[in-house]
């Protein structure tokens, strides 16, 4: 990334980093939801997914791959301006932590503009987060489905609760997406560094994009998983189930089934992480160059 972007053009290159973001990975979002989100078996009962691959598999055997894309309407309707704003917000970040404008940022100030970027996004991610798991964890084949699709599912919710209801988990998303953005652009940028020398050819700056971008996945999602599980759990629970919020879900959890639970559907998350972001960084770094060439003084 650019030190010189503006903030313009962060916010449109972010954007559509985002949509690639979603177009690579919502298969393994979509696993990783339902592992979360599946009711504990009682003695003597089968789980419903013995895994990664026995949840998608089961998935597609039920539904088809477009049972891999259920919820996709909503981060895609909504991943272009929170991206946008993510990297609008990391931006902004770098040039508030900056103490001289030539300066380079250390790992501690990158990380702490990544986790500017995270408190930007929550208004637009909470309440897609809560549609998407929502729709993501109805069953296919004969089962009734409760919602027909991103904007039925809104207008039950806000008749079931109001715009509160919509925003359920809103906390969660903070405390996932805050210091997981500060890990996220952090690696990616430590990583690049890393791998690019100044005399870097062309080939060698895409493939480190790459590499970068994915590390920068997984990195984020090391971080993110604990309240991600916590956030999904609560998004999807029936309205009243945990009257203290987050508490109870942690506290459940922990009587329940321990703390490996908090690291629940890990593997589709990983295995997601590193195509996703890989894709999104590129995304990101093509339109930087793209905005760079049709609009130099943007």
């Amino acid at each position: 990334m650019s030190e010189n972007s503006s903030p313009a053009k962060y916010f449109l290159s972010g954007g559509f980093g985002g949509v690639c973001t979603v177009l690579a990975g919502h298969p393994m979002d979509t696993v990783k939801v339902r592992l979360q989100t599946m009711p504990v078996p009682q003695p003597g009962e089968v789980a419903l997914y013995g895994g990664t691959w026995d949840c998608f598999r089961k998935t597609v055997q039920r539904e088809g791959f477009r049972g891999l894309y259920k919820g996709m309407s909503a981060p895609l309707t909504g991943v272009a301006p929170i991206f946008a704003i993510s990297f609008l917000g990391f931006g902004i970040g770098k040039k508030l932590v900056k103490n001289k404008e030539e300066e380079a940022l250390t790992k501690s100030q990158l990380f702490a503009a990544g986790a500017f970027s995270g408190i930007f996004t929550t208004s637009i991610m909470a309440p897609g987060e809560r549609i998407k798991c929502l729709l993501q964890i109805q069953q296919g084949g004969n089962v009734p489905q409760k919602y027909s699709g991103m904007v039925d599912c809104a207008k039950q919710l806000y008749a079931e609760g109001g715009i509160r209801s919509i925003y359920k988990g809103s906390v969660a998303t903070i405390l996932r997406d805050v210091p997981a953005s500060g890990m996220y652009f952090m690696t990616y940028e430590w990583v690049k560094e890393v791998l690019v020398p100044v005399d870097a050819s062309a080939k060698m700056k895409v493939l480190a994009t790459v590499v970068a971008g994915g590390c920068a996945g997984i990195a984020n999602w090391l971080v993110a998983m604990p309240a991600d599980v916590l956030k999904s759990r609560l998004q999807t629970a029936p309205e009243g189930t945990y009257p203290n919020g987050m508490r109870d879900v942690f506290k459940q959890l922990m009587e329940r089934e321990g703390p490996t639970a908090l690291y629940k559907g890990v593997t589709p998350v990983m295995l997601r992480a590193f195509p996703a972001n890989a894709a999104c960084f590129m995304g990101f770094e093509i339109a930087v160059k793209f905005l760079d060439w049709v609009a130099p003084n943007l």
